[in-house]
């Protein structure tokens, strides 16, 4: 626990701080990323669309119900997947394990050497699609949604900022970085269109608040 603190605090802490924790102070030149979502007006359309209902239960959620992380190719799955798109200078060994590489985290602006310091977060966290529709879905609809890499729903992100999200939606939560909020905002709206789920009116409200910002 004391470990995850500190790092918690390091990211948010001066360049010193962040270089003695392993963080590089400034983001790649190229950067790889999610598929870019689409347009703000775009995704009002969108969100204009969906269903509005008050969120559903969250009985009998398990992670286990959204198996994940699937096979992709040959040793890689999505997690790896992600990592190699959304790093710079990504090196896997045999196992298709990232070993080296730097990370940009779009959510907080901190920059990581190290895989293990990243999540592969679902945008749209796999307890919050159950309580919007998918616990209605099959099992088979339910691992596509927790592997999918053709919407912006997967993104490597620092682990704690990951973490301190949860399942939290739009009107909980938000990327600290409000750099990335609108696209944050676009990607969330685009991955609950396309898969049909709900939103709450705060949630709505929260997307439309940022969107009209866009």
């Amino acid at each position: 626990m004391s470990g995850v603190y500190a790092r918690r605090i390091a990211v948010l802490t001066a360049s010193a701080a962040l270089t003695a924790t392993g963080v590089l102070a400034t983001a790649p030149a190229a950067q790889a990323a999610p598929p870019t979502p689409v347009s703000a007006a775009t995704a009002r359309t969108y969100l204009a669309s969906l269903t509005v209902r008050t969120e559903g239960s969250s009985t009998g959620y398990s992670r286990d119900k959204f198996p994940h992380w699937s096979t992709q190719y040959d040793a890689c799955n999505t997690r790896e997947v992600v990592l190699q798109r959304d790093g710079s200078g990504v090196q896997q060994d045999s196992s298709c394990a990232a070993v080296s590489g730097s990370w940009y985290s779009e959510y907080d602006g901190a920059t990581w050497t190290a895989a293990s310091d990243l999540d592969i977060d679902h945008v749209v966290a796999l307890a919050e699609a159950w309580r919007s529709g998918a616990s209605t879905w099959t099992t088979a609809q339910r691992q596509s949604f927790a592997n999918d890499l053709s919407r912006p729903q997967l993104i490597a992100v620092t682990d704690d900022v990951n973490q301190a999200k949860s399942d939290l939606d739009p009107a909980e939560w938000l990327p600290p970085r409000s750099a990335y909020r609108c696209t944050y905002a676009r990607m969330w709206v685009q991955v609950k269109h396309h898969w049909k789920l709900s939103v709450d009116s705060a949630e709505k409200g929260a997307l439309q608040s940022v969107l009209n910002g866009c």
